[in-house]
């Protein structure tokens, strides 16, 4: 734990709002944040004041110059200030609150996956306290991790400005599930079942007790030992926990806790063939960890009714818990991470950031910003209806961030040669942006490059007017050619009359990559100076500017 860095950062947030850290509130918030660290009081205070005299020296460009540099995720925090949050208050999180972010990382983090990364997040920084990103990688079979997605998920997390206090990975703690194991065990609060699956099924649905349930605890340890040492075979032995057979529900009467798996780990290999599941390893670090609130999917409610034997046998307190409805996005309807894993395999996806699927690689590649994404859901706020929404909510998010800044560009998709009469050549000076300023300049001789579409709206004989450069006359549309009518750009009708254009020396071939397909054409060479930048393609939408060689690959965004 770097304890400067950890200052440093909340003496920022009170610099900023203050114009000069106080030492009480920051050492408050440090410890609200880590109380493990009171026992290290003295250590905490004095790397206190020595930060607070380097930040009280800087001015406030300095400091927020501080924070774009470092600490981006702040900047993203200030954003989320600036909007109605939509979240409703959490119960007993006066004092603080610890939230965490489980993700399975078979996959990388989808947009359902930020929902869970911006909302617990945004609770800590509405409350203060601590976000723990836990990897619940205990499912080597089902749903075998990815090991580029554990790096991925944490790359997402800091991108989206949730950056995490600590990150736990549940396959490395193995042994300490072992530990409670034990002890439920011992207290006669758990035990070793050797029935086959199907059989259990007919003792859970009639109501019975199998036969090893009355087991003693010296006889389950004896049994949970050869497990261990790997005497049985998957579907050999489980461990349960005790409930009553008698429960309401059928799903909760002595749910397994462990269970045989054979499948090497990523991660670990074949170092342990007994696997916690994940209601008890959730159930477990939620503990240790002393998480005070958990928002969860409704269709996970069940979880909370097993996991209660647990924290009741142990004299644990459990979280609050919130339930939230699942959200379909319309455009890419039922899709799922192993479902995407298994296309990718197939081959009918590039990758993970295809531009087609929901991954936030992808989204990143697409030029969608965080704050759209965290603006996007916390205005959707925590609520236990489900949710049907469409990208294009996302998109006009979007757009209110990136229309002030992206500059503009001429793209000829499906581009026709068009021949010039009567022309001389000449230019056009056009804005680079309506607002910022900024000028483009485009040199033309006489031939031109006119988008498809436009050309099949026209006859011969119609005015067009060429966006900046001044009017012709359409003299053919095949073969495709036109003459200069004047340079009064008020002659020309408006709307679709006026149209975009490349002239040929200048014009660099471009592939714009999309949701629905490819696009191919020309767009102006001064979009070599946008790489990694969102621009708008005029007329035609927003653009991520991905490489710009002898080809400029674009990254369509959205209109």
């Amino acid at each position: 734990m770097n304890i400067k860095e950890i200052v440093t950062r909340h003496a920022l947030i009170n610099a900023r709002k203050y114009g000069k850290p106080d030492k009480k509130a920051v050492t408050g918030r440090v410890l609200g944040e880590h109380p493990e660290l009171r026992k290290r009081i003295r250590e905490v205070l004095a790397v206190v004041d020595e930060v607070i005299e380097e930040i009280s020296a800087l001015k406030r460009d300095e400091i927020e110059d501080r924070i774009n540099r470092f600490y981006p995720e702040l900047k993203i925090a200030e954003e989320g200030r600036k909007m109605d949050r939509g979240l409703p208050p959490l119960p007993d999180a006066e004092n603080g609150v610890v939230m965490r972010f489980a993700p399975n990382p078979n996959g990388p983090a989808t947009l359902g996956s930020a929902r869970g990364m911006v909302i617990n997040h945004e609770y800590v920084r509405m409350y203060g306290g601590r976000f723990i990103l836990r990897f619940d990688d205990t499912d080597p079979r089902t749903k075998p991790p990815l090991l580029e997605a554990y790096d991925q998920y944490i790359d997402d997390c800091r991108w989206l400005g949730s950056v995490p206090d600590s990150i736990i990975y549940a396959s490395d703690r193995v042994e300490i599930y072992y530990e409670y194991a034990r002890k439920l065990i011992e207290m006669n609060k758990a035990y070793t079942c050797l029935c086959e699956r199907e059989k259990f099924r007919e003792f859970r649905s009639s109501g019975m007790a199998c036969p090893h349930r009355n087991m003693d605890a010296e006889s389950n340890l004896e049994i949970w030992e050869k497990m261990l040492d790997g005497e049985f075979e998957e579907g050999g032995a489980v461990l349960r926990i005790k409930t009553e057979m008698d429960h309401p529900d059928p799903a909760v009467r002595d749910w397994v806790a462990f269970r045989i798996v054979r499948t090497p780990h990523p991660r670990t290999g074949d170092k342990y063939i007994l696997w916690p599941t994940l209601d008890f390893e959730s159930a477990i670090e939620d503990s240790l960890n002393g998480v005070t609130h958990i928002i969860r999917g409704k269709d996970l409610m069940d979880s909370e009714k097993r996991q209660r034997y647990v924290y009741e046998y142990f004299g644990w307190k459990y979280p609050h818990v919130r339930l939230w409805g699942r959200i379909k996005v319309h455009e890419f309807g039922k899709f799922s991470t192993s479902m995407i894993r298994r296309a990718i395999e197939e081959g009918r996806y590039e990758g993970w950031d295809d531009v087609r699927l929901p991954t936030l690689v992808a989204l990143r590649r697409r030029g969608i910003t965080p704050q759209a994404i965290r603006n996007f859901f916390i205005s959707l706020g925590v609520g236990e209806n489900d949710i049907s929404i469409s990208m294009k909510n996302l998109y006009a998010e979007n757009r209110r961030i990136i229309d002030p800044i992206a500059n503009r560009y001429f793209f000829v998709n499906d581009p026709v040669r068009v021949k010039i009469s009567d022309f001389e050549g000449g230019h056009a000076e056009i804005p680079l942006h309506p607002k910022k300023g900024g000028i483009r300049r485009l040199d033309v001789k006489n031939e031109v490059y006119l988008a498809g579409d436009d050309l099949k709206n026209f006859d011969d004989g119609d005015l067009i007017r060429l966006k900046g450069l001044g009017n012709f006359t359409i003299l053919s549309i095949n073969p495709p050619e036109i003459a200069f009518h004047g340079g009064d750009l008020s002659s020309a009708k408006k709307g679709r009359n006026i149209i975009h254009w490349l002239p040929v020396e200048k014009a660099i071939e471009c592939v714009v990559l999309r949701p629905d397909g490819r696009h191919q054409g020309y767009v102006e060479e001064g979009v070599r100076k946008e790489v990694g930048k969102v621009v708008q393609y005029e007329r035609y939408g927003f653009v991520r500017i991905e490489r710009a060689s002898d080809t400029v690959v674009s990254i369509f965004t959205h209109e």
